[in-house]
């Protein structure tokens, strides 16, 4: 990876699946054509209300809850990168914060930034693990 490239990745474990010893993951690096859809740029989120997040040795382990219970059968691991995007997600943020935090912290250029948070906060949504806040649900309706 070239110096001061930053990338997230998201890693899932689901028991349920046949081969569950088997892991998806996610890296997001320089996906797409660099174009950021100004719809997602601008769309808040926060992280969902249906997770619980720990961080351990470094990695930001979060556990689905369903019916009060964690489901420890399907679980997602952050590194670094995807860490700092969680910590910032504790509050509402938009894609376009969030990539501008990155750049700041890993030093890369915004537009690159930019691809990878949306790429990686698209997976999040995807997976359930953000939302937009009730607030700024509320108010589109």
């Amino acid at each position: 990876m070239p110096e001061g490239e930053a990338f997230a990745v998201i890693s899932h474990w689901d028991e349920t699946e046949p081969g569950f010893e088997e892991h998806v993951c996610y890296e997001i690096r320089n996906w797409g054509d660099g174009t950021l859809a100004s719809m997602l740029k601008e769309e808040v989120l926060v992280r969902s209300q249906a997770v619980v997040a720990r961080v351990v040795a470094g990695e930001t382990l979060i556990v689905p809850v369903r019916g009060k219970v964690g489901d420890l059968a399907s679980i997602y691991s952050f590194n670094g990168t995807g860490t700092l995007i969680w910590k910032l997600l504790e509050s509402p943020r938009s894609v376009a914060q969030l990539a501008t935090a990155v750049a700041q912290a890993y030093e890369v250029e915004p537009a690159q930034a930019e691809r990878n948070v949306t790429n990686f906060v698209s997976e999040m949504k995807s997976a359930g693990l953000v939302e937009v806040p009730a607030s700024a649900a509320m108010a589109g309706d």
